[in-house]
């Protein structure tokens, strides 16, 4: 198409390469319309949003995964909850920690911070909701990737309806059917549609990536909140002749924390 266009105009092409190709572009770009212009700093304002969150999404991830590893080390190395909870501010970035905070402080509200929970219900009702807040968290701006992904093409179709308008109205204006009159529609048309597509390509393959990870830290936290509370359970069954005088025996007399719960998803 470049190359017609500069057929029409009598210009012949050099080797000038890619530098040649980037000044023809640019000359298309200075000529194109309003409307088509306007396609296309929404885009472009669409793409750097879309970007931002991918590479917030990608750190964030980054060190939930790295950090909940290291917590679920040390909370199944633990042998009062107590040592845990005093560590819970360096995992601040990791889900499970979360969770292990808000169960944590109702099971302090019931017992004061020692001794087998009076009633696990409560403590089911923490994990849950402090579950549903983790991923919510996880989850949070990824609605605005699934969204430019789904509208990019679109306004990028507008531009090209718009271009293709543009095209017939300068072929009536000619008022013959030659390549200069309707070149400028045509490139318009097809310069929104490949920026559209630009757009778009990125925000669905990220959304489905993250999508993909968030499931698996769904889960990682479902298990970690059983295995939390069957520990809990657990401090009803420890023996008795281990003595009851200081508040951190009641979670070292239980069974050792199981090594079971699901792998968390390796860092990119």
């Amino acid at each position: 198409m470049l190359l017609f266009i500069q057929a029409e105009n009598g210009a012949t092409p050099t080797g000038g390469g890619l530098s040649h190709s980037a000044s023809t572009l640019m000359g298309l770009l200075s000529n194109i319309g309003a409307v088509a212009m306007g396609v296309l700093i929404v885009l472009l304002c669409a793409s750097l949003y879309s970007w931002t969150i991918i590479f917030a999404k990608w750190a964030t991830f980054g060190k939930a995964t790295k950090e909940s590893k290291r917590f679920i080390r040390t909370f199944r190395k633990a042998s009062r909850l107590q040592e845990i909870a005093a560590i819970t501010g360096d995992f601040k970035d990791s889900p499970l920690a979360q969770v292990f905070e808000d169960v944590y402080e109702t099971y302090k509200r019931q017992t004061g911070g020692a001794g087998p929970p009076r009633n696990l219900v409560p403590l089911e009702r923490s994990a849950q909701t402090a579950a549903s807040e983790a991923v919510t968290n996880l989850e949070r701006r990824l609605p605005w990737l699934a969204t430019i992904a789904s509208t990019s093409p679109f306004v990028g179709l507008f531009g090209t309806v718009m271009g293709i308008v543009d095209a017939f109205q300068g072929l009536g204006t000619a008022g013959a059917a030659t390549l200069r009159a309707v070149a400028p529609g045509i490139s318009e048309a097809l310069i929104t549609t490949a920026a559209g597509l630009f757009v778009a390509v990125p925000a669905v393959v990220a959304y489905n990536q993250f999508t993909a990870r968030i499931r698996v830290f769904a889960s990682a936290i479902d298990d970690f909140s059983r295995e939390l509370l069957n520990s809990l359970e657990e401090i009803h069954v420890r023996p008795a002749a281990v003595p009851a005088a200081t508040p951190t025996t009641a979670f070292s007399a239980a069974r050792p924390i199981p090594e079971g719960g699901r792998e968390l998803p390796s860092r990119g």
